[in-house]
């Protein structure tokens, strides 16, 4: 719920100044979190509001939308890559911002953001006095399984196991505790393209059996690194080298 106000600024008790670091919107660690600026910390804003945004490497900002407010992100330090999904023309827009550089998020549209470098520092300066925001973990997890099962005509049980890891909004992702999902045969997609790159000298057959054989079938399979950096290529169309149900930004 956006609130709505009409500062009174003859009012003695006028207020135009605020410690953001004192208004944290979500903490996930010391090194990954997001303070907040609306006219809910200072009632003397107008049509505007802030995320202050600190991010290690690889650290995302799940997938979202801001029903109310369009999005200005300022990266102050390090480096951003962010993704949005163009409702108009269904084409996902890639950017990689350095210090200095901008990116335009229309109001409503689906996006997201991943630190490329530890002690990445950006901010998101919103239209509105308290922006509001859905995501996606939420829309996951309180839409009924049977919904996405008989719409996208999908195994309803195989849905309930995938989404079953997501119990609260995500925010900064992947959780502290992710462990990837492995591939049919029990192992992470990419170690199976290792490991027949590896062993090429042997038969089809005989890779196949050693595939099924779990090497530690009790061990959860650890979250593998990316290499965000080959990831996201820079867009060639921009001129600088870049490539909760609902929440609210209110104290927690």
């Amino acid at each position: 719920m956006i609130t709505m106000t009409n500062p009174d600024f003859q009012s003695p008790s006028l207020n135009l100044s605020y410690d953001v670091n004192s208004s944290s919107f979500f903490k996930k660690d010391d090194n990954n979190y997001i303070n907040v600026l609306s006219n809910v910390q200072l009632s003397s804003l107008e049509n505007v509001s802030l995320l202050d945004i600190f991010l290690s490497e690889g650290q995302t900002i799940e997938p979202h939308w801001h029903p109310s407010e369009a999005e200005l992100v300022y990266t102050i330090s390090g480096e951003l890559f962010i993704g949005i999904l163009n409702g108009f023309t269904n084409q996902v827009l890639h950017y990689r911002l350095k210090p200095g550089q901008v990116v335009n998020i229309p109001k409503g549209w689906w996006h997201w953001e991943t630190a490329l470098t530890d002690q990445t520092h950006a901010l998101a300066i919103f239209d509105q006095p308290a922006p509001t925001v859905v995501f996606g973990s939420d829309v996951l997890r309180f839409t009924p399984k049977e919904v996405f099962a008989h719409t996208y005509c999908l195994n309803e049980e195989q849905i309930a196991s995938a989404l079953q890891p997501i119990t609260k909004t995500v925010v900064i992702g992947p959780p502290a505790n992710c462990m990837r999902p492995v591939g049919a045969n029990g192992q992470h997609h990419d170690e199976q393209r290792a490991y027949l790159q590896s062993h090429a000298h042997l038969h089809p057959s005989q890779r196949q059996q050693q595939l099924h054989q779990p090497q530690h079938p009790q061990a959860a399979l650890p979250q593998p690194h990316y290499n965000y950096q080959s990831l996201y290529q820079p867009c060639p169309h921009h001129q600088y080298p870049m490539t909760r149900t609902l929440s609210h930004y209110i104290p927690r």
